[in-house]
C-alpha cells in the first residue's frame, strides 16, 4: 500500500491528506478498519503512511507494531503492515502524539485521495496550485447549524 514514487507518479497525484484518530485509553474497536480498506480497494484512496503510536502516562510516546492492537482475536490489522512511504519522521510521530490524551493510542494516516488526481493533474498542467486548504471538523459544523436553528426560531417567535 505504500511504496517509492517516481517524478511521473508525483505529477499525477491527487492532494494527499492526513488524520490523526486518537483511541481514548487505548480502546480501539476496529469497526472503521473495514470502511478504510473498502476505499482503498475501490481507488477512492492510496494509503502512504500508516502507523500507531501510544503515549504513555508519563507522556513518553512510542510506536506501536500494527498486530491485534485490541488482542480479543478480531481485528486484524495485517493488510497494512508495510504502508510506510517514508514521508512519516520521529518529528511528525512526536508532533502527532501532542495532541494525545497521556494512556491513549492513536492511529496516523497519510493518505492519497486519488477520486481528486485526474482533476489536481488538470489544474497543474494549466498552471493552478493549491495555496489554501482545510477541514470542517463535524462538530463544528452541527453547532452551526444548530446556532442556526436556533436564530431561526428566535427570529419566528418574534
Amino acid at each position: 500500500m505504500g511504496g517509492m514514487y517516481v517524478a511521473d507518479d508525483l505529477e499525477q497525484m491527487g492532494p494527499i491528506d492526513y488524520l490523526v484518530v486518537e483511541f481514548p485509553g487505548s480502546r480501539m474497536a476496529g469497526e472503521g478498519l473495514p470502511l478504510l480498506v473498502d476505499l482503498v480497494d475501490r481507488g477512492i484512496i492510496r494509503i502512504l503512511d500508516f502507523v500507531f503510536v501510544k503515549k504513555e502516562l508519563d507522556g513518553s510516546v512510542r510506536g506501536v507494531e500494527i498486530a491485534d492492537l485490541d488482542h480479543d482475536g478480531r481485528l486484524d490489522l495485517a493488510v497494512f503492515e508495510g504502508a510506510s512511504s517514508g514521508l512519516l519522521d520521529e518529528d511528525d510521530l512526536k508532533d502527532a502524539s501532542g495532541v494525545l490524551e497521556p494512556g491513549s493510542s492513536a492511529s496516523i494516516l497519510v493518505y492519497e485521495n486519488v477520486w481528486a488526481a485526474p482533476l489536481a493533474t488538470a489544474l497543474r498542467r494549466g498552471g493552478a496550485q493549491l495555496v489554501a486548504g482545510g477541514r470542517i471538523p463535524v462538530q463544528a459544523i452541527l453547532a452551526a447549524l444548530d446556532a442556526a436553528e436556533a436564530r431561526a426560531a428566535s427570529g419566528a417567535a418574534s
